[in-house]
C-alpha cells in the first residue's frame, strides 16, 4: 500500500502530497517516514533554480545516496545527506549556530517544483541528491507558492513534511 506525505509552507498555507518511492528509494523513504513530522525554515535554493527545501538535524538512518539523481525533475522530493564542511561555507547564509552548522551534519529535505534544475555547486561540485517521493497532487498551487517566495523572500516561512 503506497505511504504519502503533505508537504506544506505554513505561512503562505499551500500544501502538496507526496507519495513516498517505497521500490525505488526503500531506506530513504523508510528513514524519512519513521522521523515524521519534520519541520524546518523555508529556504530557496540559489544553485539548484527551482527547489525549496529546509535543513534539519541528520537524519542517520538515511542512506547517503539512493535513487539518486543530479537532475530532478517537477514534483520530485530529494533528500541531501550534508557533512558539516559542505554546507558551512559563509557564502550559503546560513546563521551561525544553525542546523547548517551542526557537528553532525544535516539533512535537506526539498521539493522541485519546476523543470532544467541542476545540482551543480561552485564549491563542491556536483550534489546528487536522494529521490523519494513524487508529489502526486498539489504541485501547481506548491509551484505558485514557491515562486512567490523567490520573488518576496523566505523569511518566516518554514517547510513541514508530516504523514497523510
Amino acid at each position: 500500500m503506497a505511504r504519502y506525505v503533505s508537504i506544506t509552507l505554513e505561512s503562505r498555507g499551500v500544501s502538496c502530497r507526496a507519495r513516498l518511492l517505497d521500490e525505488e528509494a526503500p531506506l530513504t523513504s523508510e528513514a524519512v517516514w519513521r522521523a515524521l513530522p519534520l519541520s524546518g525554515d523555508a529556504f530557496h535554493a540559489k544553485y539548484a533554480r527551482n527547489e525549496v527545501y529546509t535543513l534539519l538535524p541528520r537524519i542517520t538512518a538515511a542512506p547517503h545516496r539512493e535513487n539518486p539523481t543530479v537532475t530532478p525533475i517537477p514534483g520530485d522530493v530529494c533528500l541531501f545527506d550534508f557533512e558539516p564542511w559542505e554546507i558551512g561555507n559563509p557564502a550559503y547564509g546560513y546563521e551561525p549556530g544553525s542546523v547548517a552548522h551542526a557537528e553532525q551534519g544535516a539533512t535537506d529535505l526539498a521539493i522541485f517544483y519546476g523543470r532544467n534544475n541542476l545540482l551543480l555547486n561552485g564549491d563542491v561540485g556536483w550534489v546528487p541528491g536522494s529521490v523519494f517521493g513524487a508529489i502526486e497532487d498539489g504541485l501547481a498551487q506548491m509551484a505558485e507558492a514557491c515562486t512567490d517566495l523567490w520573488r518576496h523572500g523566505f523569511a518566516g516561512e518554514r517547510l513541514s513534511f508530516a504523514r497523510a
